[in-house]
């Protein structure tokens, strides 16, 4: 593995670009911006239970990929999105794996990184059963400078995540540039849910909790209720429901959509939020109606639980132009389902593609 790395991405062979109508409008040559935090995730699955205190728990299957912000910037990049991230990566293993990876192999740009000398990469052991997981994670600031956010390229749009006082300067200068915002949220270890963390809504175009943020931010009862309340305070509220798909109301066109999800036998859920927040974000670029924005976000991230890992098991074009063609030629979706999937026969491509995608194994690489 190299131990610097081009920051330039690798040429990437997706059969499909969604945003090609767009290319020639005169717009940034970066689709999407976003930062955080990359770690080196080690999934364990096929466990009957959670690991009880005292005895040694064996899984039947394991998996390790980048993770954290890297499942979002990878879930973009493989739909197609020019996808650019700022993150520290250490100067470690882990680090090069990840560099690597995201650069090298999935086409992410990696300008706006960073190598700290010195610095572990964060790692994330994350232990799947029952449909949930557990996880464990270690890792340390990173040295300043950590990122290099100031040379954020401008960009169609952002992602971002809100905390109480911590939007970043960034964030108001892309959407004083124009950048679409989107946001989601995190776990409120505090049990407080201030309401105050969405005081930054008004810079953001698109706001997607799940149900459990969602009700309690909003102090309401149901995803149909929380979904409505957020809609009072940014353009495009979604709320996602699991299981039960997700809910979205678009004040810019007046559409109101409750879309269900997919059921699939589901492997491994992590990242799966962070997938259906790129495959919303990809159809709301290309200006899709609400309701298909919500059909295909509930797709890639039905597709994506069904393999190890966050970022590489996020699906490409490939995978759901043949979750298509086996749904019209084999059958096994509901006649409801094959109508709220019809858009895809316009959008896909005549052949499926060759891209083949990396996807999680049980060690970060083997040497030649």
């Amino acid at each position: 593995m190299s131990t610097a790395g081009s920051a330039q991405p690798a040429p990437t062979g997706s059969p499909l670009d969604p945003l090609a109508a767009l290319r020639s409008d005169g717009g940034p040559e970066t689709d999407v911006f976003l930062t955080g935090t990359v770690f080196l995730d080690i999934v364990f699955t096929g466990l009957d239970h959670a690991p009880v205190r005292g005895t040694e728990t064996w899984s039947r299957g394991m998996g390790s990929s980048p993770g954290g912000v890297a499942n979002m910037a990878t879930a973009l990049r493989r739909l197609g999105l020019r996808t650019a991230l700022a993150a520290a990566f250490g100067d470690d293993m882990y680090g090069d794996y990840c560099w690597d990876a995201l650069c090298g192999i999935e086409g992410i740009d990696l300008t706006p990184s960073h190598r700290a000398p010195g610095w572990h990469s964060p790692v994330t052991v994350s232990m799947a059963y029952d449909g949930e997981r557990t996880m464990v994670s270690h890792g340390h600031e990173a040295p300043r400078p950590c990122v290099s956010v100031a040379s954020r390229p401008p960009s169609r749009a952002c992602v971002t995540s809100l905390e109480p006082g911590r939007v970043g300067d960034w964030v108001r200068q892309a959407h004083n540039e124009g950048s679409l915002i989107f946001a989601d949220t995190g776990w409120d270890e505090t049990g407080a849910w201030d309401p105050d963390t969405l005081a930054d809504l008004s810079l953001c175009h698109a706001f997607l909790p799940n149900a459990t943020e969602a009700l309690h931010y909003t102090r309401t009862d149901t995803p149909e209720e929380a979904v409505r309340a957020l809609a009072e305070l940014v353009p495009v509220a979604v709320v996602t429901k699991g299981s039960g798909g997700a809910v979205a109301i678009d004040g810019n066109s007046g559409e109101h959509a409750d879309v269900p999800a997919l059921a699939v036998d589901a492997l491994d859920p992590t990242g799966a939020g962070d997938v259906f927040m790129a495959g919303f974000t990809t159809g709301t670029l290309a200006g899709w109606p609400l309701a298909d924005r919500l059909a295909f976000a509930n797709l890639t991230a039905a597709l994506s639980v069904q393999h190890f890992g966050g970022s590489l098991s996020a699906p490409g074009w490939s995978e759901v132009a043949a979750w298509w063609q086996y749904a019209r030629r084999i059958g096994g979706q509901s006649p409801e389902v094959m109508r709220r999937y019809g858009f895809l026969d316009e959008l896909l491509p005549g052949g499926r593609g060759d891209w083949p995608l990396l996807r999680a194994t049980p060690t970060i690489g083997f040497r030649s």
